[in-house]
């Protein structure tokens, strides 16, 4: 299912016992879309689950006010018992996250599946909770 809300388009998927969410901004520029953790937040709460599998492939840049809201969606999840995966991430994006040294903090994982089962297949990559 697409969801459209202002400034993000967000191609949704229904696992089991996953919400799997594929971030597309629907304009130009990045930095005027709305706060991604709170776009995602209400589909938490709309789809009733807090294991949450992020695609960011189609994002090109993970500029800092994106990672900033990657930390407080991971935070938000937390809280609720939840967990937060990304996967797609391109080299440049995951050496963002590594920079900032979230990548431990943010399992990152090569596709869908991989997030799904927590499976580690990068040497790099330390195994999830």
């Amino acid at each position: 299912m697409v969801v459209i809300l202002p400034g993000w388009v967000m191609d949704v998927e229904r696992g089991p016992d996953w919400l799997i969410v594929t971030m597309h901004a629907d304009h130009e520029s990045e930095w005027a879309n709305p706060p991604l953790a709170e776009s995602v937040w209400q589909l938490v709460e709309q789809y009733f689950t807090y294991r949450i599998v992020l695609d960011l492939g189609e994002v090109p840049m993970l500029h800092t006010a994106l990672v900033g809201q990657l930390v407080h969606l991971q935070k938000r999840l937390c809280q609720h018992d939840g967990t937060l995966r990304i996967c797609g991430l391109s080299e440049r994006n995951h050496d963002i996250l590594r920079t900032c040294r979230l990548d431990g903090l943010m399992p990152h994982f090569r596709d869908r599946t991989e997030a799904i089962r927590g499976e580690v297949t990068h040497p790099w990559q330390k195994k999830p909770r």
